[in-house]
């Protein structure tokens, strides 16, 4: 049942791993991981330069890279011609130590509670939506859970047997899983409770072995994160202002537009009713009320932890559904506990009144077992049913064409190499050039003559005033847009005009924000011509609205392929017109 269990979750976290491919439409795994791998090798240092993610996965990631590619020359060749294949090796090791982390749980669950509650969590962990989906790219949300799942199994070593190779295992993992995801740092709670509860409940010398352990585990931790991530020390000035200038970020209040506006807390609450599910988000809420009930020590180990996490992310002004996955062990382990307890309980109630009705009719009654293993039967198949629909619906979208490539093909036929076009930033740069058989798509030519999306000429009041030119961040496009840029496309011949879903979506979101940007979509509409529409969604009777989570994770069923919602409009007026 365990292999099943890996086998399962690591199919699920293949199936459609080369989705977008050639292209990385994911704006951090086209700028993070993968490519700063890469980069060290062009200049020849570890040193990441870029600390705002910690480095753990982008150093695994360069490794694996010169291992496989035969070196530095050999890297920068992949890259350049094969691109494609480089993400799909990077995707394919954030798929696997997805998995590990699942034999990780297993083993956890086992030896805090039972191997049939460690097998159902990790089965819940296997099939649940989040991480499956996130699995299928090269960031370093999923590779996390590997260590901080190995940092959980060695402090249910530590309170179950408080041994010096357990807090050596708790401190590593923790040490590990703080330099691959900085928010992983929540380890520390479950392990803090178990020595502390080695020291309260041994007598002297214990005590000071549980000390002991405290110094192993602590040393231990720092040791694994500087070695996975050594410039933290070496390059402290920059490590130290970025990772200031990402807590400021992720502190800033309504720092994106169309972002949520319901308050963190309740939308991390509602993310968990589909990232994990419903049923198991609820079993989990019981298993911290019953764990803290029969087991008070375990209870300190396995219920904070989450709660202040919960508490904490909540506070940030941003959030996004993946940024809860550092706590999924946990909230895995507590509702595969709450479900087979309830189980039992209720086998126990159910087989008691058929004894007491067949006595009393001189029958022989039904058996105690028998109703747990239906019992559990049923709330095994309710804990998985919701993870495991949206994950197989995961893999059929994400094995399908990406709009935005569907959307390439049709500009490559029918609109002319060297035309204008005005391609809101859905897409990297490289997604306008040239595809030419053994050279570097990054290094090619344009194959259209691409509008400057991003620098921005438009005044307060929506003027267009070309001496006020300034580069813009992504966050910014939508506030850059103006009806009067319709004109100015127009007279200098950018005739087409290619609009994304995921782009104009956060302006409608939020339409009070950016009343301009609303205008020039409606402006767009009346002056430009549909000549080419793909839509991500079964029907046109579908749409999904936009959020930050499910328009780039495509967890509604309406989605059949991904990608935004591609338009491409073909203007008429002035040297368009002809």
């Amino acid at each position: 049942m365990l292999a099943a269990v890996l086998l399962g979750g690591l199919g699920l976290r293949l199936w459609g791993v080369a989705q977008g491919l050639p292209y990385a439409y994911n704006t951090d795994e086209a700028d993070h991981f993968v490519p700063r791998a890469v980069r060290m090798f062009e200049a020849g240092s570890l040193n990441p330069h870029y600390f705002a993610n910690p480095p753990a996965f982008t150093y695994l990631l360069h490794f694996l890279f010169g291992i496989s590619y035969g070196g530095s020359r050999g890297v920068a060749h992949a890259f350049a011609l094969h691109p494609g294949e480089v993400y799909t090796l990077a995707r394919v090791v954030a798929a696997v130590l997805g998995t590990a982390a699942l034999w990780l749980l297993y083993a956890t669950g086992a030896r805090l509670f039972s191997r049939a509650v460690g097998l159902l969590a990790a089965a819940i962990e296997a099939v649940a939506f989040l991480p499956v989906f996130y699995a299928h790219l090269a960031l370093n949300d999923v590779p996390t859970l590997a260590p901080l799942t190995l940092s959980l199994l060695g402090t249910a070593g530590v309170l179950r047997k408080g041994r010096a190779r357990d807090h050596l295992l708790a401190g590593v993992g923790l040490g590990l899983a703080c330099a691959s995801k900085y928010t992983a740092g929540v380890a520390i709670l479950p392990l803090a409770a178990a020595i502390a509860a080695r020291y309260l409940d041994a007598g002297p010398a214990a005590g000071r072995r549980a000390l002991s352990g405290l110094a192993l585990a602590g040393s231990s931790a720092l040791l694994a994160f500087l070695i996975a991530n050594p410039y933290a020390v070496l390059d402290y000035h920059d490590f130290h202002g970025e990772l200031v200038h990402q807590s400021s970020l992720s502190a800033e209040a309504q720092g994106k537009l169309g972002a949520p506006k319901q308050g963190g807390l309740l939308y991390y609450l509602w993310s968990l009713t589909w990232g994990l599910g419903w049923v198991p988000a609820l079993a989990a809420l019981g298993g911290a009320l019953t764990v803290w009930r029969t087991e008070r020590r375990l209870g300190w180990l396995l219920v904070p932890a989450p709660l202040l996490f919960l508490a904490f992310m909540g506070l940030q002004g941003r959030y996004f559904g993946r940024w809860l996955l550092p706590i999924f062990p946990i909230l895995c382990l507590l509702a595969a506990h709450f479900a087979l307890t309830l189980a039992q309980g209720a086998a126990r109630l159910l087989a008691g009144r058929v004894r007491g009705r067949d006595s009393r009719a001189g029958a022989a009654g039904g058996g105690e077992g028998a109703w747990r293993i239906g019992l559990g039967a049923l709330l095994v198949a309710a804990l998985l049913a919701q993870g495991l629909i949206y994950s197989v619906h995961s893999g059929l979208v994400l094995s399908r064409a990406d709009t935005r490539n569907l959307t390439r093909d049709w500009m490559l036929a029918h609109i002319p190499a060297g035309a204008k076009i005005v391609a809101e930033p859905v897409s990297p740069d490289e997604w306008a050039r040239e595809v030419r058989p053994g050279t570097s798509t990054a290094g090619n030519p344009h194959r259209w003559n691409k509008y400057p999306s991003m620098v921005s000429m438009i005044a307060p009041d929506g003027r267009l005033d070309p001496s006020d030119r300034h580069v813009v961040s992504i966050e910014d496009y939508e506030r850059t847009l103006s009806p009067a840029l319709i004109g100015y496309y127009e007279s200098h011949g950018y005739c087409w005009v290619i609009r994304g879903s995921t782009q104009s979506g956060r302006a409608f979101a939020d339409p009070r924000a950016v009343p301009l940007a609303i205008a020039y979509y409606h402006a767009l509409d009346r002056r430009g011509r549909v000549v080419y529409k793909v839509l991500p969604y079964a029907g046109e009777d579908r749409p999904v609205a936009f959020s930050f989570d499910w328009s780039f994770d495509y967890y509604p069923l309406a989605y059949r392929r991904p990608g935004p919602e591609m338009t491409i409009y073909r203007l008429q007026g002035a040297r368009c017109g002809a």
